[in-house]
């Protein structure tokens, strides 16, 4: 039944110890997706190590541990239901994974719940994962203030921390007017799932029906056709079958396609979806698809289809806006890391510093800067080694955004803002 419903990436942002995990725990419990008896268990070893404030936090480390030890609860994915959607939880930590979670295609965040203490209200981290959240392109935003018993469920308190977040979602282009503001407990699971008698002041939604009045994310079957190769199979008696996700458009049978950078042209013979064959794939469908015309060597992961009169863009070079999460030095003109953008991980050299912005507003800080180092945002002018595939994030925003990698650790993340393509016939 619950695959029926539809589904909704969800990130929980902010600041590190404003209780992200804690919410999310405390949300899969009360969806009924840990059940009760395993959280008394971790309650009297709470209680037995001396942690008196059972943390629900703790349950969601417990639970990895449980996992690996075989035990059958898997919560790998985080996922609970709510009566109108299935939400998996990009859960996420600190900066790092935050980043690789998002950006990594599937779980790039249809909404998002930030979290905020009310005890100490906007931080530097919330700032700066409200303007990740923005340039990643998380349009919906629920804003639960935390650890309302440590502020005895003051009213006064929580009206300070909206307005000062009220300013900060103002700034980065997210309209205040149309975010729901909830004060919670998850430690004492006050207005998670039933109004609480400690906030008789507040008279919104929880923080469960706050969830159901997300709006569906859209499918942009409107847009050309873009499936991001993700493997290419060689299959006897058929021929070649590449395999991916359709991120925007539709593939019809007897279409004939683009692959780009591939440079190649071929026919949709069939369509196949869970070992069945389907007449079109939508958005979000993960499909295998024969072709006629392209032999196995032809392809590659990274490649990417598209309708043959509205190809994918193969950029020469391209303009971005990028925040830099963590470098150890400082990136200068001429460094060349890898982008992960769709399916495809290209290193990139950085040809020109454009512009350093204010991570807080968005505003140009200084002209032509001769490094940027963690902690900024800039715009720069970026020109792959090797031909690839990206899309302008204001038509294509499924191909438009993308992770920089390098020594192991997500370095940046961005957004491509104008493209030089390169002519390919």
């Amino acid at each position: 039944m619950a695959a029926e419903k539809p589904h909704m990436n969800l990130a929980v942002i902010g600041h590190i110890d404003h209780g992200k995990s804690t919410t999310v725990g405390r949300l899969m419990f009360e969806t009924g997706t840990v059940p009760a008896h395993i959280i008394e268990g971790y309650r009297k070893e709470a209680e037995a190590k001396g942690k008196a404030t059972f943390e629900f936090a703790w349950v969601m480390d417990n639970l990895k541990e449980e996992r690996e030890r075989g035990i059958t609860i898997d919560i790998a994915h985080k996922r609970f239901d709510t009566p109108k959607y299935y939400f998996t939880v990009v859960d996420c930590p600190g900066h790092r994974d935050f980043v690789k979670n998002m950006i990594t295609g599937a779980s790039q965040a249809d909404a998002a719940i930030l979290v905020v203490a009310a005890p100490d209200g906007v931080m530097e981290q919330t700032k700066e994962h409200v303007f990740l959240a923005r340039t990643l392109g998380i349009g919906q935003l629920i804003v639960a203030i935390n650890k309302m018993d440590m502020a005895k469920y003051d009213q006064k308190r929580f009206e300070e921390v909206k307005k000062d977040l009220s300013a900060l979602l103002q700034m980065v282009g997210y309209k205040p007017a149309e975010t729901l503001f909830i004060p919670i407990s998850s430690l004492a699971g006050v207005n998670i799932s039933k109004k609480s008698p400690e906030t008789p002041w507040y008279t919104g939604p929880t923080l469960l029906e706050a969830l159901d009045t997300l709006k569906e994310p859209e499918k942009p079957v409107d847009k050309p056709l873009r499936l991001p190769i993700q493997d290419v199979y060689s299959i006897s008696g058929i021929g070649t079958v590449p395999v991916g996700r359709v991120e925007t458009g539709i593939m019809k049978k007897g279409m004939k396609v683009s692959f780009m950078p591939a440079n190649k042209e071929g026919e949709v013979k069939s369509i196949e979806m869970h070992h069945e064959e389907i007449p079109q794939a939508l958005p979000g469908d993960n499909v295998g698809f024969n072709v006629r015309g392209i032999a196995k060597g032809d392809l590659r992961r990274g490649d990417v289809t598209g309708p043959a009169d509205a190809p994918p863009t193969v950029a020469d070079e391209f303009t971005a806006q990028i925040v830099v999460l963590q470098h150890p030095s400082a990136i200068t003109v001429g460094y060349t890391p890898v982008f992960h953008c769709h399916t495809t991980q290209t290193a990139c050299t950085f040809i020109e510093l454009k512009k350093k912005l204010d991570p807080r507003t968005g505003q140009t800080k200084e002209e032509n800067p001769t490094f940027i180092k963690t902690g900024d945002a800039a715009i720069v002018q970026v020109k792959p080694t090797k031909p690839m595939v990206i899309e302008n994030v204001k038509e294509i925003p499924q191909l438009g955004r993308f992770a920089i990698r390098d020594m192991g650790s997500t370095i940046a993340a961005g957004m491509c803002i104008a493209i030089t393509p390169k002519q390919m016939r």
